[in-house]
């Protein structure tokens, strides 16, 4: 029987960051995915900050910024007259990575391209069939009559999860809304590709989204640019349409609710029909198994938020499995996975169903509040500027789970436990310059103007040799900041303090100290 320190089921975004991460701390992972190969459709189609940032941490973000388009606008239109222009990018916080406009499906070669840098790859045509588990590990059934043993499963395996129905763990929610068109088709029409557009209409909203089209595409044409267009067609039958079926809705939709008559959809590259749901598992856990991205919470996918959301769990559970898996924390550390996550999973599905709801709502108060009190409030540059910095989840804050301080975020100069540290450029040991978050990812950061003499070994004692040292190029720091892999305050305290509690607190219980 082969043996792996962690099997990761589903081989899109969340899983491939999370094995890229346990590969760069030194545990065996086993990546396996149903499918015969590598995805080519787009599906998602944005990466917020935060994500680029955790690609940045992980050694994945490549050219990823130079493949992607430079569209960060949203021109809204009513009775198809322009009344909005959303501006995204500008989040008010520090980061060296930007937002990224491109297909999932080449943000996934990215990460494989890592993974297999880091010595890993994935096992294509390799279904999840069976789970047992005791106190020691889990015995994972594969496709193929195949078994593998690992110290811990975790089910990255999309909506549908195998890994999660295996385990028993509810799914519980409801759908949103009636169903969609989401569709890549190249286009003919007078739009430039330096911005999204949308349309609001009194059967439902329609929105065009420009991306480049993969390399060697077989439906290239000629332009590089394929164009997202994702339609609301309350009543469509949800199963059955092939792409033929939807091309010719899009069709019919497209002058109705643009207003252009002389738009052409020329062919699809890929086409989708859904309904969007609402659920959210209670327990990322579950005993030697654990669930991540889309197996544990979907949502609407305004706003862009469930790859992000997916890739911040794998981060997230990464650091603290190496952990687990070194003997240096134990089991219980796992639980502030979910102590830290779901909480943010709960506002995502919060946040994009009131979306949804007044985007696609009937009623005349709604339909009132959407075209004449909403498109004027987001004109605003402080309210795009919120906007931005929301859906990005740079402000994402730990700071009241078990790992953080328990107060409420609030603005402040030097974050406290819990907190995102922005970006910075710092010194190493040796003077040479670096940046704090590429010194991240595999390892955590003492960072201090002046280090206590002993602070380093104690961190070393418990955390192990990967724990970089760095002194801040700004002046002000005044105090020690330890800094976990994933960018978040793990310790503050001033030279010559201990971290020793609070660390072996949180190793020990999964509580700081």
């Amino acid at each position: 029987m082969d043996t792996t320190d962690v099997l990761v089921v589903g081989a899109g975004p969340t899983g491939l960051t999370l094995a890229c991460s346990l590969l760069a701390q030194g545990v065996g992972v086993r990546v396996v995915d149903r499918a015969d190969g590598p995805a080519t459709s787009s599906r998602a189609n944005f990466l917020h900050a935060r994500g680029s940032e955790v690609m940045d941490r992980l050694g994945a973000l490549g050219d990823l910024p130079e493949d992607a388009i430079s569209a960060m606008t949203i021109t809204v239109h009513a009775a198809g007259v322009p009344v909005s222009v959303v501006r995204f990018g500008d989040t008010g916080l520090r980061t060296a990575a930007p937002a990224l406009l491109l297909p999932q499906s080449r943000i996934e070669r990215a990460l494989r391209e890592r993974l297999a840098e880091l010595g890993g790859g994935v096992e294509w045509s390799t279904g999840l069939t069976g789970l047992d588990q005791d106190e020691d590990g889990v015995t994972a059934s594969l496709d193929g009559d195949r078994t593998v043993r690992a110290r811990w499963a975790v089910g990255c395996d999309g909506a549908h999860s195998t890994t999660r129905k295996l385990v028993g763990a509810d799914f519980p929610g409801a759908p949103v809304k009636d169903t969609w068109l989401l569709a890549d088709v190249h286009m003919d029409w007078d739009l430039a590709p330096t911005g999204s557009y949308g349309w609001l209409h009194r059967d439902g909203i329609l929105g065009a989204l420009p991306m480049r089209e993969e390399a060697g595409s077989a439906h290239g044409s000629g332009d590089g640019l394929v164009w997202r267009l994702m339609a609301y067609a309350p009543g469509m039958d949800e199963h059955g349409r092939d792409d033929d079926a939807v091309l010719a809705e899009l069709r019919r939709l497209l002058p109705l609710r643009s207003g252009k008559p002389d738009a052409r959809v020329l062919d699809t590259v890929w086409t989708s029909v859904f309904r969007i749901h609402r659920r959210l598992v209670d327990d990322y856990r579950h005993g030697r198994v654990l669930l991540a991205g889309d197996a544990a919470h979907i949502h609407s996918p305004m706003g862009g938020q469930g790859m992000l959301t997916g890739i911040g769990d794998a981060e997230n559970l990464g650091w603290k499995l190496a952990l687990v898996l070194e003997g240096r924390a134990r089991a219980a550390l796992l639980d502030t996975y979910r102590g830290e996550r779901r909480p943010l999973a709960e506002d995502v599905l919060r946040v994009t169903t009131a979306n949804s709801r007044l985007q696609l709502g009937e009623g005349p108060v709604v339909r009132f509040v959407r075209e004449h009190v909403m498109l004027r409030v987001i004109n605003l540059p402080s309210v795009q500027r919120w906007a931005t910095r929301a859906a990005s989840q740079l402000g994402v804050s730990y700071r009241r789970g078990p790992l953080g301080a328990r107060r409420r975020p609030l603005p402040s100069r030097v974050p406290q436990p819990g907190d995102r540290v922005p970006d910075l450029a710092c010194l190493r040991e040796d003077g040479s310059r670096t940046r704090l978050h590429a010194e991240l990812g595999a390892h955590w950061v003492l960072l201090a103007a002046e280090h206590g003499p002993t602070t380093a070994d104690t961190v070393r004692e418990l955390l192990g040799d990967r724990v970089t040292t760095l002194a801040p190029t700004e002046e002000g720091l005044r105090d020690m900041l330890l800094i976990r892999p994933d960018a978040h305050l793990a310790w503050r305290g001033r030279p010559g303090d201990s971290p020793r509690a609070a660390l072996e607190g949180a190793l020990r219980d999964g509580r700081s100290r």
